[in-house]
């Protein structure tokens, strides 16, 4: 029998207060601005001047004024926001936070399948390298992926990548034929069915709500699927008191304060380690984040020819957004 913990109330705030009152001061001394994913820490999300996913976290790097940027989150977001803002200093607090995903969709092997479907244009998950990106036609997000497709002529042939996950249902709701490439995220392809139908029956009154990059048997299982950001609304909305969560369960931070007396359940994973976390976006730590900003490093550089090409599938992904 595995065990499982219920989320009823935030966790206390076990960082220094003056850890927090050093960031703050640095954000003014530097015209920082600190972006940081639901994944994260709970205390780097309480730092962030933004939480969001990656549409949402796209947009503000375009639309920020400030000097710095410091992104908390993984290393293909970063890159996103050196992308749209080339003369801003791009921070992120460690290096080594990367992805899953992105990193098993390696550039020159995605070369070869572009290539052997001439006639396909590419849209491709923002969860992928700067150089995929420059490689692609559109960009999407979980948030916008759905609406992107519809939004393409039914007779142009379509690539998706990297998540194959995220591609078959974006099939399912659109209808279209894509021709997938296989990569996958190890956090949303680890979580476990048998576990879920067990909580289901432990928690009968409970909701069970699901990133589209979870595999299809435990979507199956779901009453609601969408981004991270639609999980939040939804769960902020719904009438139900008591919801699984199948997804990274650093977004249960936020949903706990928009909803302080409903009962957050992570999805459990197949095994016993702890492998609904992201070891990627845990790396960073308030301590990290607040040396990043105090050292000006790590700094996220990229190849101007790479980062001119990434860019133009990211803006028509904004462009197409609603």
């Amino acid at each position: 029998m595995f065990t499982t913990t219920v989320y009823r109330q935030a966790k206390p705030q076990t960082t220094p207060d003056d850890l927090f009152t050093a960031i703050n001061d640095l954000k003014r001394k530097l015209n920082a601005v600190v972006l940081a994913h639901y994944y994260q820490d709970p205390d780097i999300q309480d730092a962030a001047d933004y939480i969001g996913d990656s549409l949402g976290l796209s947009r503000q790097a375009a639309e920020t004024s400030a000097d710095v940027i410091v992104f908390a989150g993984v290393h293909f977001m970063a890159e996103t926001a050196k992308i749209i803002n080339p003369e801003k200093l791009v921070l992120l607090p460690d290096l080594e936070a990367g992805c899953s995903l992105a990193d098993t969709c390696p550039p020159e092997e995605f070369a070869q399948f572009k290539a052997a479907h001439p006639d396909h244009i590419v849209v491709s998950y923002i969860n992928c390298s700067a150089a995929i990106k420059a490689m692609s036609d559109i960009i999407c997000t979980s948030s916008n992926a759905v609406d992107i497709v519809r939004q393409i002529p039914k007779d142009q042939p379509i690539i998706f990548a990297p998540d194959r996950n995220l591609g078959r249902y974006v099939m399912t709701e659109t209808g279209r034929d894509l021709v997938l490439w296989q990569g996958a995220c190890m956090v949303h392809e680890n979580f476990s069915e048998k576990k879920i139908v067990q909580l289901k029956i432990e928690y009968p009154q409970a909701e069970v709500i699901a990133h589209p990059e979870c595999e299809e048997p435990v979507l199956r299982h779901a009453d609601y699927i969408g981004s991270t950001t639609a999980l939040l609304k939804y769960a902020k909305q719904s009438d139900s008191s008591e919801f699984i969560v199948a997804t990274e369960p650093g977004i249960i931070h936020q949903m706990q304060k928009e909803a302080r007396d409903k009962q957050f359940i992570p999805a459990p994973p197949m095994n016993s380690c702890a492998c609904n976390e992201c070891p990627h976006m845990r790396l960073n730590t308030l301590e990290k984040l607040y040396l990043a900003m105090e050292n000006r490093t790590p700094e996220i550089t990229l190849p101007e020819n790479i980062r001119v090409a990434a860019l133009k599938p990211i803006q028509r992904m904004l462009a197409m957004s609603h």
